[in-house]
C-alpha cells in the first residue's frame, strides 16, 4: 500500500542555521495553532537548557497537515556533540531537509548529517534559509552545496535535488530567486512532490523500530517509533527484541496508543504501517529496539551510531563541604543517575572503574558532557568529575587519537593569531578562502588540541570570531600537547574569604571569587599567569596594632572576579585537578588538597621524570 496521505521528514543542519525557527513557521503556516493563540518563539525547544542557550539538544517530533496530507517532522540538533540524535531519528523518515545558511554556506555539520542521509539513501531537499541576509551569498553558496554532494558521492538522483529559498523568520519560501516569496506553500508542494510515500506493508505483522525514548511519571517509559509493518492497536499483546541481541524477547503489552498531531500526543486505538507512534505499558523498552507480533518475532537492524570520543570520570563529591547542598549524594544515586540516561541518550556510555564511587563516562565532546552535568546539578545531584581527555585506539598495532574538522570565520587582521594558535595545539591548515571582509579557514586539528581554545580564541579575535568543529577520523598520535600554559591560585587555608586577604590575591593573578565566599584548603580560587599554582591565604585578616598610618582607613579596592560558566571551568581545569559540582556552586578544587602531601606528589613526579 503506497502511503499517499503521509510524509515523514527530518530537518537536518548546522547549528543557528534556523531549523527551529523555520518550523515555527510551518506549524503557523498549516494551521496547527488557533489564529488568536500566543505561541512562544522556538516553541520546539521546549527542555530549559535549549531555551536558556538558543540551541537544540534532544530530536523532537511534531505534524503538520497540507491538503489533505499529514507531514511528520522530526526537529533535530544542530551542535556536533548531540549528532546521535540526529543518527537514531534517521530511522524514522523517507527524506530529509538539508538547511544551509545563506551566508555561512555548508559547515561542518552540514557535512556530516548531509551524509548520514545520503549513506541511508534518503532524497534530500535542499533548503536555502535566511536569504534576507545582507550578506547572503546565494550563487555560491549553492554551489558550495553541489560540490559538497559531489565530494559525498551522491546518487545521480540525490545531485538533482531540488533547492527551495527560504526566510524561516519572515515565513516565506520560493523556487524562483527573481520572485519574492509569499508564504510557505513551495516548500510543502517542493515536500508532497520529491519525497516518496512510504511503500508500506500494512497487512502483514506488526514490527515496529524504537528510535526514541520518553518518560512520564504516571504511565513510565513511552516507545517513539516509525511501524515497519502492519498495524499496531491499543491492548494488543506483544514482544520485545532486538537486533544485536537476538536472545532479548520480552513479552508485553501496548497500554496506551497516541500519534503526534502537532505539538500534542493523540490518544489513538489503530495506526498503520508508515505512521509515527507512541506508546507505553513496555518498562524495559529500549533505543533501538524492535515491537513484534506474537506470531512474527523478527528484529530490524538499527542504525550504527558513531563512537564517543572523550572521556570524564564521575565520581563521589569527597570535598570538605560534601553534603552540604546536594539532596543526591551518595554512590548508589550517581549510579543510578548515570545508568539511567543510558537508556534515552544513544551516544553516552557509562563503565565502572577500579574504583567503587568513581565511573567512566564516554560522550562526543565538552558540550555533550557538560549538558549531563547541568541537567544532574539542576536535579539536585552533587558530585565530582575530571578534566575531559580524549579516546585513544589502536588501529593496527598503531595508538590513534580522534581528529577534528575545525571551520573558523574570522576578520582578516585575526587570522595571524589564529595560525599561531594552531601552530601550537598541531592543527593543519586544509583550506582558505575569503568571504566578504572576513577569511574562513579550515583545519585538521587533534581533539585534544580543542580543549581551552574557545576563550583564547574569542580573546584573540576580540569576540568576532565564529569556530565550530566536527569528528573527522581516527590518525596516528600527534605526540605531546601542552593543555594548559597558565597556574592556578590555590587557597591556603579553609574559611570564608575576605577583603584584605583577596586584596593581597589579586596581584598574584584573575580571582574567581569574592568577598564572603567559603573556601577550603585546596580549592582553586584564580587563575596565575605564571606555569605554576601558588598557594595564597585569602582567609588573612588585617593585624590590629596601636599604630594608625595614613592610609589606614583607604577602602581596598577589589577587582570584579571572573565568573566561570560550567564550560570554561571544564575547559579551565588541568589533570591535578577536579570540578566539584552542587545544586548551588561550581567549585574547582586539586585532587590532593593537602598542600604539603601536593608538594610531595609532585616532588616525586618529577624525579620519576
Amino acid at each position: 500500500m503506497i502511503r499517499e496521505d503521509l510524509r515523514n521528514v527530518a530537518i537536518i543542519a548546522h547549528v543557528d542555521h534556523g531549523k527551529t525557527t523555520l518550523v515555527d513557521a510551518m506549524l503557523k503556516q498549516s494551521h496547527t495553532f488557533r489564529d488568536n493563540q500566543s505561541v512562544e518563539e522556538r516553541v520546539m525547544d521546549s527542555g530549559d537548557l535549549e531555551r536558556e542557550r538558543g540551541i537544540t539538544i534532544l530530536a523532537k517530533n511534531t505534524s503538520i497537515h497540507y491538503n489533505g496530507v499529514k507531514i511528520n517532522v522530526v526537529d533535530t540538533p544542530g551542535h556536533a556533540d548531540f549528532s546521535g540524535e540526529v543518527e537514531r531519528v534517521m530511522m524514522m523518515v523517507n527524506g530529509v531537509l538539508v538547511l544551509v545558511d545563506a551566508a555561512e554556506g555548508p559547515m561542518p555539520q552540514t557535512r556530516f548529517v548531509m551524509q548520514k542521509a545520503l549513506e541511508m539513501g534518503h532524497r534530500l531537499i535542499i533548503v536555502v534559509n535566511k536569504i534576507d541576509r545582507p550578506d547572503a551569498r546565494l550563487n555560491e553558496v549553492q554551489d558550495e552545496i553541489l560540490e559538497l554532494l559531489l565530494e559525498l558521492d551522491a546518487s545521480d538522483d540525490q545531485l538533482m535535488s531540488p533547492v527551495v529559498w527560504c526566510s524561516g523568520r519572515d515565513g516565506t519560501a520560493t523556487l524562483d530567486l527573481n520572485s519574492k516569496g509569499k508564504d510557505l506553500c513551495p516548500l510543502f508542494e517542493t515536500i508532497l512532490s520529491h519525497i516518496k510515500p512510504m511503500d508500506a506493508d500494512t497487512e502483514g505483522a506488526a514490527q515496529v523500530l524504537v528510535s526514541s525514548i520518553d518518560y512520564n511519571e504516571y504511565v513510565g517509559r513511552i516507545g517513539i517509533g516509525r511501524i515497519e509493518r502492519g498495524e499496531v492497536k491499543q491492548g494488543q499483546s506483544v514482544t520485545v527484541c532486538n537486533y544485536n541481541n537476538l536472545q532479548l524477547k520480552t513479552p508485553g503489552k501496548i497500554v496506551n496508543l497516541y500519534q503526534i498531531e502537532g505539538l500534542q500526543r493523540v490518544p489513538c486505538e489503530t495506526a498503520k504501517a508508515g505512521d509515527i507512534i507512541c506508546f507505553s505499558g513496555l518498562e524495559k523498552i529500549n533505543i533501538g529496539d524492535t515491537v513484534c507480533s506474537n506470531d512474527c518475532i523478527e528484529p530490524h537492524k538499527f542504525v550504527k551510531i558513531t563512537e564517543p570520543t572523550v572521556e570524564m570520570t564521575f565520581s563521589v563529591n569527597d570535598s570538605p563541604f560534601a553534603g552540604k547542598e546536594g539532596k543526591w549524594v551518595t554512590t548508589r544515586h550517581l549510579r543510578d543517575r548515570l545508568f539511567k540516561e543510558l537508556l534515552k541518550d544513544v551516544s553516552l556510555r557509562v563503565e565502572e572503574t577500579g574504583s567503587a564511587d568513581s565511573y567512566r563516562v564516554c560522550g562526543r565532546g565538552e558540550m555533550h558532557l557538560s549538558i549531563l552535568i547541568e541537567n544532574m546539578r539542576r536535579e539536585g545531584y552533587e558530585f565530582q568529575v575530571s578534566t575531559p581527555r580524549v579516546m585513544f585506539k589502536d588501529i593496527d598495532g598503531v595508538r590513534c587519537e580522534p581528529m577534528e574538522r575545525l571551520i573558523v570565520d574570522v576578520p582578516e587582521d585575526a587570522t595571524g593569531s589564529v595560525f599561531q594558535s594552531m601552530g601550537n595545539r598541531k592543527g593543519e591548515l586544509l583550506h582558505m578562502s575569503a568571504i566578504g571582509s572576513r577569511t574562513r579557514l579550515e583545519f585538521i586539528i587533534p581533539a585534544r588540541g580543542l580543549f581551552g581554545y574557545k576563550s583564547e580564541f574569542l580573546t584573540s579575535t576580540k569576540g568576532e570570531g565564529v569556530m565550530n568543529s566536527v569528528f573527522f577520523e581516527y590518525q596516528p598520535y600527534k605526540g605531546e600537547l601542552s593543555r594548559r600554559s597558565t597556574g592556578s591560585l590555590v587557597a591556603f587555608e579553609t574559611g570564608e574569604a575576605v577583603t584584605y586577604g583577596l586584596f593581597n590575591a589579586q596581584g598574584r593573578g584573575a580571582l574567581f571569587i569574592g568577598a564572603g565566599t567559603p573556601v577550603y584548603e585546596g580549592m582553586v580560587i584564580g587563575e596565575s599567569p605564571k606555569n605554576e599554582d601558588i598557594n595564597v591565604n585569602v582567609c588573612k585578616t588585617k593585624h590590629l596594632t596601636n599604630t594608625r598610618s595614613s592610609s589606614s582607613d583607604d577602602a581596598l579596592r577589589l577587582i570584579t572576579p571572573k565568573r566561570m560558566s560550567l564550560e570554561e571551568c571544564l575547559e579551565f581545569i588541568g589533570d591535578d585537578e577536579l570540578l566539584e559540582v552542587t545544586p548551588k556552586n561550581i567549585r574547582i578544587r586539586k585532587r590532593i588538597l593537602d598542600s604539603e602531601l601536593r608538594a610531595k606528589a609532585r616532588a616525586k613526579e618529577k624525579k620519576s621524570l
